[in-house]
């Protein structure tokens, strides 16, 4: 992580935030949380960052309570925290500083549908399937899926994207306006309901990806989808990753509209089906979704079986009934806990990378070679239809060896990425990791800006201190 100055690093002192913590209690009661237990679980990273847990938790529910808490915290210089769901994987929820982490997960009401404007308006809380499953009997669905149930709040602010991210975009082609606490306890909204607007700055998209680090959302507009006349969803095997990465190139080049296009390598293919109990071909394998009317999902997929072929890829095996296509996705997206059984013991140190996608199969035939030559256990899977994948090795933390020859790895992944102009992280943000690459990636002047937007909007750095820039 890079370290704050001395000058900009929040430093409250044992008295003032015991009498913070007592102030808290006595407003909120039970929902102010000091156990170490609880402390942990909102100071705790599902990869290899170091747990750092705030001083005080409070289960805020509404915008209005969140609002006095940044100002009680505001008024002391005392660190604040948002915490949705805990499913991030850079340390985006530690508090290296102390503080107090504003629990939204009782923030989770659905507030408004829009049918016939295909939108609604939910509280931060709400998680991705809590959603789905409300909209559902409507003939809606949301189409931002990261695989893990996370809370829409926490989807935002990391500018999620996931599965469907090929045809659907990503959070930030998703949130039409929302509503944040900033951080002297001002209340604000981004924007209206209207589906596009040139009335001022763009502060919806200011949010949407600022992991705390500029307020706490509270209140999110997101667009929705209707739900497809036609699914049809398979799997195809490969010779090699290159073959497959190949293929994906030409799919989208071709104009084939997927809704989904996954990568798993051979290792991934394997933990897969011992967690899962599936008997998929363990070689590099696609799986693919098509949505439309049912003629159109048949003449997509029948033009993709042919890009297949010239591959090498082949024999598909649809899956036609909705039960056998939500046996597959559960398990593309239970992989990250099926490949930490590949080891047990090990921790996972989950990564990502973006890069052009006519530049995927390079970056991923180089990444393979990489794990090859460090000799770790190291699975890919990748939302590949927008040049992004994610690695996850198996480190063993009492070897100290291994740990540093991981952290090798990781540092060259990131840098053949830029190299290749793309993006230290598509989807799981920077929070402390991957902050030492943000100036590579965007330049000095550009990560001067940055700070600049943090200082104008946390001049006292209390909101998420030690994530994305450092003052």
């Amino acid at each position: 992580m890079n370290a704050l100055p001395s000058s900009s690093r929040p430093n409250p002192t044992e008295a003032v935030i015991a009498a913070l913590s007592a102030e808290l209690v006595n407003r909120y009661g039970e929902r102010a949380v000091t156990s170490m237990a609880v402390r942990e679980q909102h100071g705790h990273s599902l990869t290899w960052a170091k747990n750092q847990p705030p001083d005080v938790v409070v289960y805020a529910r509404t915008t209005e309570e969140v609002s006095a808490i940044v100002k009680l915290c505001a008024a002391h210089d005392v660190p604040v925290v948002p915490f949705g769901t805990g499913t991030s994987l850079e340390g985006h929820i530690n508090a290296p500083f102390g503080g107090v982490s504003v629990d939204v997960s009782l923030m989770n009401r659905i507030i408004a549908v829009h049918d016939e404007d295909l939108d609604c308006v939910v509280e931060p809380g709400v998680t991705r399937k809590a959603l789905n499953e409300f909209l559902r009997d409507k003939g809606l669905f949301f189409p931002i899926d990261p695989g893990a149930d996370a809370s829409i709040g926490g989807m935002v602010a990391t500018r999620a994207s996931g599965t469907n991210a090929v045809r659907y975009g990503t959070m930030k082609d998703a949130v039409l306006s929302l509503t944040a606490v900033l951080a002297d306890g001002q209340i604000v909204k981004t924007a209206s309901r209207a589906r596009k607007s040139s009335a001022g700055y763009d502060l919806t998209r200011l949010f949407v990806g600022s992991e705390g680090t500029l307020g706490i959302i509270t209140e999110i507009t997101l667009k929705l989808q209707g739900i497809p006349e036609a699914i049809s969803a398979g799997i195809c095997p490969f010779p090699s990753v290159k073959a497959a990465c190949d293929a994906v190139i030409m799919t989208i080049q071709s104009g084939i509209p997927m809704a989904r296009i996954e990568l798993l390598d051979e290792v991934q293919v394997r933990a897969v089906n011992l967690h899962s109990k599936l008997t998929l071909p363990e070689s590099p394998l696609l799986l693919v979704e098509f949505h439309g009317t049912e003629a159109g999902v048949e003449e997509q997929a029948e033009r993709f079986g042919e890009i297949a072929a010239e591959f090498g890829g082949g024999p598909f095996e649809w899956a036609t009934k909705p039960e056998e296509r939500s046996k597959l996705w559960q398990a593309r997206h239970d992989s990250y806990w099926a490949a930490r059984g590949l080891r047990p013991g090990a921790q996972s140190v989950a990564t990502d990378v973006c890069v052009p996608i006519s530049r995927l199969a390079e970056c991923v035939e180089e990444t393979k070679r990489d794990i090859a030559e460090i000799g770790l256990i190291a699975p890919i899977v990748g939302h590949v239809g927008d040049g992004n994948f994610h690695v996850q090795p198996l480190v063993d933390m009492d070897n100290p060896a291994e740990i540093a020859a991981c952290e090798a790895f990781v540092d060259r992944l990131v840098r053949r990425a830029l190299a290749m102009e793309g993006t230290c992280t598509g989807e799981h943000g920077v929070g402390q990791k991957k902050m030492k690459y943000l100036e590579i990636e965007h330049g000095p002047a550009a990560l001067d800006l940055m700070r600049v937007l943090k200082r104008a909007l946390d001049p006292h750095n209390i909101m998420n201190p030690g994530k994305i820039v450092a003052l």
